[in-house]
């Protein structure tokens, strides 16, 4: 009949801390990024926005008197 004595607050803290740490690192999984991958997402993104503007047509101006 030796049935540990819990401490119902410690215990509740303890769930706490652990579902935080859990919610922390799935963020970290989802949103996390090193530099130098946001440096290169960055750098594709400018790239990727030159091109379009490069490949953009002027506007034609048809109706001149």
């Amino acid at each position: 009949m030796g049935a540990d004595i819990v401490n119902l607050r410690t215990a509740r803290k303890r769930k706490v801390r652990a579902e935080r740490e859990a919610q922390a690192a799935e963020n970290r999984a989802r949103f996390g990024q090193s530099k130098s991958e946001k440096q290169a997402h960055q750098k594709s993104s400018d790239l990727d926005a030159r091109r379009l503007d490069q490949a953009k047509r002027e506007a034609r101006n048809d109706d001149v008197d």
